[in-house]
């Protein structure tokens, strides 16, 4: 059986949640999202999960 996880969707809820527990570190959290989004479109998801 394979399991495909994608992992922006992942990312996105793990963001959406902490914004929604901490709304203090909302800038802090979209910065780190945007950069662990920029990283996984350059560097492709391919190579997490083999």
């Amino acid at each position: 059986m394979n399991i495909n996880l994608a992992l922006a969707p992942l990312v996105s809820l793990i963001a959406g949640i902490l914004i929604l527990v901490m709304p203090r570190l909302l800038n802090f959290i979209v910065a780190i999202y945007l950069i662990v989004i920029g990283l996984i479109g350059l560097l492709g998801t391919g190579n997490f999960f083999r």
